[in-house]
């Protein structure tokens, strides 16, 4: 096989483009110097005259690659044939410097234009084949520099924006340059031609029409998307102009628009839903006067009449259609969903919609969504988390929790602190989706503080969800509990047994229930949570949810038991619920006050049962108050509010117990009564008084 001729050295060139085309020649060796063409007559050889422009050129500069430069009086001394052919290949290289001087000069021009340069004529240059054929020769031999990328690729832009007709060997040439240098081809052609025009277009054709450039263009596509209102970064040649999230938007548009979309798009079709879907948010939000002119500017060209916000969701609807989900743009559609979309205060409700629908019928896609958007908001903190964490947790159950359940806690504890409600309710719900794997609850368990935090919260769904998360996490039988941490959900639990939402009261009362057992042996710390816990007890023994109800009556039950309270349990067990209230007040005379303004609100109840049981504990109180005036002013005056309830029962039943209490108040003391209270009072001052001489007294008393 015959030996390919050597290159000329990329040196050649460089040097006469740094030099420039009247600079003196190099003397090294290895450099071509330029050999004067021959006088007007000469001619070429036929065969050469036959060849393609490109092969003329090649031959030519690698026969004179060929030729060192110290040979040239050599080269003279050989016949005549030899000296033929080196005139020959001398003026053709010398004509080929000269094309390549010439092309190089404009490219520098180019890159000294402003970027309206396609509103004045075009050079000569622009509208020749044998410039395509010198750029894709220049590109294909590796003879150019990153630095002259950039103006090559304007270079073809204006070519084709000059001339109708396609030119293949440009297209080849965009191919190599944006393999070569995909950052610097696909960023100037977005500066160049922001607005997508003919020219440009077609430049987006070639590069996606094979897969390698296709990939490299989409990931920077895909990053100017996603950075609003603008993306910069420096080319080669240190331009750092910011290009338009739009541009890449109209880009894509564009490009989903064509029969035939390659099927490297929808490799990365997740990301680009997700970035359409916060420059929908974006766009929403804030429009900066620059942007609104440049979309101005987009609409007069590609005949728009739509804002930037709504076409983005118009560019999100075809990629929908593309992928084949056109049933999921029309749910979408019977909704509202992409009007909510469009308001900024609702869309986070319309992406909890889209991610809904989309589940149903794209799961595969939903899941690679809901995994980029996890990544995102793990190592970002980004404007729009609201509506990703409502995507986020539409799709958590699909999702595998051994491999995202780290992210999840990490991303909920972030926002559990949220000042924002809706925030803080996206974090529990995500913490929900993984409490049917056992092993998170140790993993949870670094936000017991910041979840007892919440059980404060007003919102009744928020306070429901803490309490399902707190179980969840406090119930794991592998995980030991410290008494400071239980004493503090024991404490923040018991108000809770009050709440208007019947869930959120049954919740409480049985995570109450459970808490106890947790420090068997260490009961002292909890005394006092456990022993307030049981007047509301009481007193939702008779809710009318059956649920809390029979919740609250095991719960006091095992508070008898924590407390070692004997008679207390077997009134629970046998319901004799009135003869427990007496003891309780009985128990402790001197905390008797306290327990009635406790009971007090209970006459404010919503439900005819618990105000009526109000009523009948008020009745006791006031027998066990006897003698403390203001106590029972206080029981009076409630009492008559209480006369004119809605209900007659009630109403009739306190205007009963007003009158008996003021008869007994009335009534004398009885003096057996009166000895055995002083006795009493006498045993709880004087512990060491003997029972002995203490039943003397008693016996003594009685007789």
């Amino acid at each position: 096989m015959e030996q390919r001729p050597p290159r000329v050295p990329k040196l050649a060139w460089v040097g006469e483009e740094e030099e420039g085309p009247g600079a003196a020649p190099a003397q090294e060796t290895g450099k071509v110097v330029l050999i004067h063409p021959r006088q007007e007559g000469a001619a070429l050889d036929c065969s050469q005259e036959q060849e393609p422009a490109r092969g003329r050129f090649r031959r030519a500069a690698q026969v004179a690659a060929a030729i060192p430069t110290w040979a040239g009086p050599a080269v003279t001394a050989q016949p005549s044939t030899v000296c033929g052919a080196l005139h020959a290949t001398s003026l053709a290289f010398a004509l080929l410097q000269q094309l390549v001087w010439d092309f190089i000069r404009s490219i520098r021009q180019e890159e000294t234009s402003a970027m309206g340069a396609g509103l004045r004529a075009y050079p000569p240059i622009f509208r020749t084949k044998t410039s395509a054929a010198l750029l894709y020769m220049l590109v294909e031999e590796g003879f150019y520099n990153a630095k002259q990328v950039p103006a090559m690729v304007r270079y073809i832009h204006q070519w084709l924006m000059a001339n109708d007709s396609a030119e293949p060997r440009l297209n080849r040439t965009l191919l190599h340059l944006t393999e070569a240098q995909p950052n610097d081809a696909v960023m100037t052609l977005l500066r160049v031609a922001p607005s997508c025009d003919r020219a440009a277009m077609a430049m987006w054709k070639t590069i996606m029409s094979s897969p390698r450039t296709a990939k490299l263009a989409q990931r920077i596509l895909l990053d100017v998307l996603g950075s609003w209102p603008k993306h910069s970064t420096c080319t080669s040649d240190g331009d750092k102009t910011g290009v338009f999230a739009l541009a890449a938007t109209v880009v894509m548009w564009k490009i989903l628009q064509e029969p035939c979309v390659p099927d490297i798009m929808m490799v990365r079709s997740s990301r680009l839903l997700v970035h359409l879907l916060f420059q929908v948010f974006f766009s929403t939000e804030e429009t900066p006067e620059e942007v609104d002119t440049f979309w101005k500017g987009c609409q007069e060209q590609h005949g728009l009449a739509t804002s930037p916000n709504r076409f983005a969701v118009r560019t999100l609807k075809s990629l929908l259609c593309l992928e084949q989900y056109k049933d999921v743009v029309m749910a979408m559609e019977r909704r509202c969903g992409w009007d909510t979309l469009l308001c900024a205060d609702t869309q986070h409700y319309a992406v909890g919609l889209l991610a809904r629908e989309m589940r149903h019928a794209c799961l595969e896609l939903c899941c690679s969504i809901a995994l980029h958007l996890l990544w995102l908001l793990s190592t970002q903190e980004p404007r729009w988390d609201l509506p990703a964490l409502a995507f986020l947790v539409e799709v958590l159950e699909c999702l595998d929790s051994s491999e995202c359940g780290d992210s999840v806690v990490e991303v909920s504890s972030r926002y559990l602190q949220s000042e924002c409600r809706e925030r803080r309710r996206l974090a529990l719900r995500a913490l929900l989706e993984l409490i049917d794997d056992p092993s998170m609850a140790e993993k949870m368990w670094s936000l017991t503080e910041s979840l007892m935090d919440l059980l404060w919260d007003s919102d009744a769904e928020i306070a429901g969800m803490t309490l399902i998360t707190l179980s969840f996490i406090f119930l794991h039988k592998y995980i030991l509990m410290s008494t400071p941490i239980v004493l503090q959900l024991a404490e923040a639990l018991v108000p809770l047994f009050d709440h208007d939402n019947s869930q959120v009261q049954l919740l409480s009362i049985t995570l109450f229930r459970d808490t106890m057992g947790f420090l068997e042996k260490e009961e002292k710390p909890l005394e006092r949570p456990v022993r307030q816990s049981l007047l509301p007890l009481f007193f939702h023994c008779h809710d009318e949810n059956r649920r809390v109800a029979e919740a609250s009556r095991e719960t006091l039950l095992c508070v008898a038991e924590f407390l070692k309270r004997r008679d207390l349990e077997r009134l629970v067990k046998k319901e004799k619920l009135w003869i427990f209230a007496n003891c309780l007040l009985e128990e402790d005379r001197s905390r008797a006050a306290e327990i009635l303004r406790r009971a007090l609100p209970y006459l404010d109840s919503p439900q005819e049962p618990l105000r009526e049981a109000a009523v009948r504990f008020m009745g006791i109180a006031g027998r066990s108050l006897r003698g403390q005036q203001a106590e029972l002013q206080l029981i009076y005056n409630a009492l008559e509010e209480m006369a004119n309830d809605i209900s007659l029962t009630v109403g009739s039943l306190a205007i009963d117990t007003l009158c008996i209490l003021k008869a007994v108040e009335q009534a004398p003391i009885p003096m057996f009564q009166r000895l055995r209270d002083q006795l009493r009072r006498a045993w709880q001052t004087r512990p060491r008084l003997s029972r002995l001489g203490w039943l003397s007294c008693w016996s003594s008393v009685e007789g």
